[in-house]
């Protein structure tokens, strides 16, 4: 006798759920970065036409996939993709679905340590930095990236303590199942992350120019150099000069500007950069594509699992766009007005341009709230905010691993925690040891939190348009739906999606990997994530991780019995 399906307890719990999975990390930190990186209205115009084209249909195609399968009685995406397709070679693409979230986990819930980290650290005041080299000494010490192994000291300035702690706490959550663990963690978590949000939105927006020697770094420029659709720049006039362009915003830095330039004697020059031309750059699409995979969970395969468990009337069309409208609200209208402008606000543009997730997020505003009133309880409540924005999508990141467990090897919820908690334990030891430069890290994000949810992506977009095909697609999409999805979408869904998937797949792996220029059309140097295989340990032994995980789900799908039902259309139990 089978156990008990489980299930969501409500529509709002799903959809909290799915949102909770969605929100995390990059909206807060990586957008923002992203956002003033690529030219702030530009980018959103490239960000809004990638949502459009891929991260709805995508979301929508996942969404309905995984209820069909799901009325099947399969949970996982190896069942959901062979049950589809009765195909053997389905099942086997599946596991990149289980291999993503699985592997993602592993380093994911380490930066989720370090959250907790920061804010117990502000709140205790303990976590003050005074200048930005005492911020990057603070990281460094924390996270373990000076040497391998220094991150496994037990103090409350390392991650160590903090991983324990989180880690037992998702594995706790995911123990006590869908709607106890889950669904109650994502209903108490994103209201309170919302909240928190709105008081340090609140706070950064009313700071005005905080430091009067510098009355043009303001919370308005802070907001231009991040949304401004026309960017301008001070550069030398010579191409050869070792000065560095730099961006300025506001009327009283354009007027500094024109007196810096004025004075230069002809080396320097204003730049006007209008939005064709910042939409010329390849790069800027690559990274909003990249940047909607991050923020609507899309292409994890954790969307096909949470489906998977509604009933089969249960509204699936306007399910996923209240959670994609959560999640863009979270981004753009929290995340993009938080980090960026109070940065800028306090530091300047020069001191923010160029940072990437992590040294915006743990080196620059940490300076910031050091030297905001009350910076001890605002830093506090910010890396709070992103630790519950971060444990809402780790624990998303498990269950795809459980539903594989438990399905492929005919095993209780106790035995796959089990089991999931070791592989994942081992992994995220592994990340923590190997931590000098973030270089275990970082190469599993790239092969896994890149590489591949771009190919699984790919994969289930072809399944719903191509294999399982349009018609019955959309049959799925629409039945019991609140509202139906235009038409219009069963061209983009077909047509355009796949191709704008394959172009922008293909571009990055000409630019990331080889080293290609999408502008100049010249060769470079080859990537150092492949360089790195060949002289990098860390690397080397981080890819070699993937792929051992990788044999160990094969051998499972493989012996599996349920899966070998799905592939002829069956259900998994009689």
């Amino acid at each position: 006798m089978s156990a008990p399906k489980e299930a969501w307890s409500s529509r709002l719990g799903v959809i909290l759920a799915v949102a909770g999975s969605a929100v995390g990390l990059g909206n807060f930190l990586r957008f923002p970065g992203l956002a003033a990186q690529y030219g702030g209205g530009a980018f959103m115009i490239a960000y809004a036409v990638s949502f459009l084209i891929i991260g709805l249909p995508i979301g929508w195609a996942e969404w309905a996939m995984g209820r069909y399968a799901g009325q099947l009685g399969y949970n996982s995406c190896p069942g959901a993709f062979a049950s589809i397709t009765r195909s053997r070679w389905a099942k086997y693409a599946g596991i990149i679905g289980v291999m993503v979230p699985v592997m993602i986990y592993m380093y994911y819930v380490v930066i989720e340590s370090w959250c907790l980290g920061y804010a117990i650290n502000f709140w205790r005041g303990e976590l003050a930095p005074t200048a930005a080299a005492a911020s990057g000494d603070i990281f460094q010490t924390f996270t373990g990236s000076g040497a391998d192994g220094s991150a496994l000291a037990i103090s409350w300035k390392t991650a160590l303590p903090w991983l324990v702690g989180v880690f037992v706490f998702n594995f706790w959550l995911i123990y006590r199942g869908l709607s106890k663990g889950i669904e109650k963690m994502c209903n108490l978590g994103m209201p309170l992350l919302i909240v928190l949000a709105i008081i340090l939105l609140v706070r950064v927006l009313t700071l005005g120019a905080p430091d009067p020697a510098r009355p043009n770094d303001t919370v308005v420029a802070g907001l231009g150099y991040l949304w401004n659709p026309t960017k301008i720049n001070v550069a030398p006039t010579d191409p050869m000069s070792d000065v560095k362009p730099y961006e300025v915003v506001g009327a009283g830095g354009l007027a500094e500007a024109k007196e810096t330039v004025a004075a230069s004697d002809g080396k320097l020059e204003l730049q006007e950069i209008g939005v064709i031309t910042q939409l010329r750059n390849p790069k800027l699409w690559l990274s909003a594509a990249s940047q909607i995979f991050f923020s609507l969970s899309v292409g994890f395969g954790v969307i096909i699992v949470y489906s998977s468990y509604m009933r089969k009337d249960d509204d699936v069309v306007l399910s996923g766009l209240t959670a994609s409208s959560a999640n863009e609200f979270c981004e753009v209208g929290l995340g993009g007005l938080i980090s960026v402008p109070a940065a800028v606000a306090f530091l300047g543009v020069a001191s923010v341009a160029g940072q990437g997730t992590f040294g915006l997020g743990f080196n620059v505003l940490p300076l910031v709230f050091a030297k905001m009133p009350a910076g001890a309880f605002f830093g506090g409540a910010f890396f709070f905010m992103l630790f519950l924005a971060a444990v809402t999508s780790s624990i998303s990141m498990l269950q795809p691993g459980i539903a594989f467990l438990e399905e492929a090897m005919s095993i209780g919820r106790k035995m796959s925690v089990t089991v999931l908690g070791l592989l994942t334990c081992i992994g995220s030891g592994f990340v923590m040891y190997f931590s000098k430069d973030l270089k275990a890290l970082d190469t599993i994000d790239f092969w896994v939190g890149t590489f591949l949810i771009f190919v699984l992506a790919t994969i289930q977009i072809i399944i719903f348009g191509w294999v399982w095909g349009i018609d019955k697609g959309f049959s799925e999409l629409n039945q019991g739906a609140a509202i139906r999805v235009p038409q219009f979408f069963r061209f983009i869904m077909k047509w355009v999606c796949p191709a704008f998937l394959l172009t922008v797949f293909a571009m990055w792996f000409l630019n990331s990997i080889f080293g290609f220029d999408l502008i100049t059309f010249k060769w470079g140097a080859v990537a150092g994530y492949v360089t790195d295989l060949r002289s990098n340990l860390a690397a080397q032994l981080s890819v070699a991780f993937i792929l051992i995980v990788a044999t160990f789900f094969f051998l499972i799908t493989a012996r599996s019995h349920a899966y070998q039902r799905a592939e002829k259309g069956l259900p998994k139990h009689d």
